[in-house]
């Protein structure tokens, strides 16, 4: 069955906008949960614009079905993990200067910081994965690293199929490439006995066609979820969420 974990993230984002206690991201995992996701999802970024790290040790305590916590390589980072200890630690790029990842990580050219970080979040019992773009090559350097999972950066798709023009014959030509791309991207992680994910973008007008891919078994959406959430209530938007990814 496809999982769904939700990214908490913009609730902290909207606490975060006043420096006040509300909204609790913690709250808001307990409210995801029982409307049926399959886990949480939050990024410890370096600037802390909004998880703060009292809340990462909070949600460890609360979430009761699977808890993945994305972070930069980073010693810092690869520290509080080991303290912490989730059950996965997804391994992010992070520019200071963005408004959010822009894009997956570049396993290729980080591999020594990549490996080193893996190495030691594997040492302390965590299951480590890798956010990277649909590309064979980063795919390849993942799997020699034995990582747990790799996610799919759906960034791109995403994009094309939300930008002015997307409904016409040629955008339509681009949005069938990038789905065949990611396709191929599932199929070869998954005959290299790594798990699939995929994020970064999905929505529930895009997620049916990336849901459909056979490899993808998990699904990691937080922006559009709360975008949604302010309209009909958390509950009910992760309730949505989980039909359009199940109905495929």
């Amino acid at each position: 069955m496809k999982r769904l974990n939700v990214n908490i993230d913009h609730i902290a984002t909207i606490r975060q906008a006043r420096r006040t206690n509300e909204p609790n991201p913690v709250s808001a995992a307990v409210i995801c949960e029982l409307a049926g996701a399959d886990g949480i999802t939050t990024h410890l970024r370096s600037d802390r614009r909004h998880i703060q790290d009292y809340d990462l040790i909070a949600l460890k305590q609360v979430v009761v079905t699977h808890l993945n916590v994305e972070m930069a390589a980073t010693d810092e980072m690869v520290e509080i993990a080991s303290r912490v200890k989730p059950d996965v630690v997804t391994l992010v790029p992070e520019r200071p200067q963005e408004v959010t990842t822009e894009g997956g990580l570049d396993v290729i050219a980080n591999l020594k910081d990549i490996k080193k970080a893996v190495d030691a979040l594997r040492a302390n019992g965590i299951f480590v994965g890798l956010f990277i773009d649909p590309d064979i090559k980063q795919i390849r350097a993942a799997a020699k690293m034995k990582v747990f999972q790799v996610e799919l950066c759906t960034a791109n798709y995403a994009h094309l199929c939300e930008s002015p023009g997307s409904a016409t014959v040629r955008n339509t030509k681009e949005i069938q490439a990038e789905i065949e791309r990611i396709k191929k991207a599932s199929k070869v992680a998954a005959n290299a006995g790594i798990n699939v994910a995929a994020g970064h973008g999905l929505t529930y007008r895009n997620i049916g066609p990336i849901a459909s891919i056979q490899e993808i078994q998990e699904f990691n959406i937080g922006h559009n979820i709360i975008a949604r959430s302010a309209l009909v209530g958390l509950d009910q938007a992760v309730r949505e969420m989980i039909a359009a990814i199940r109905s495929t």
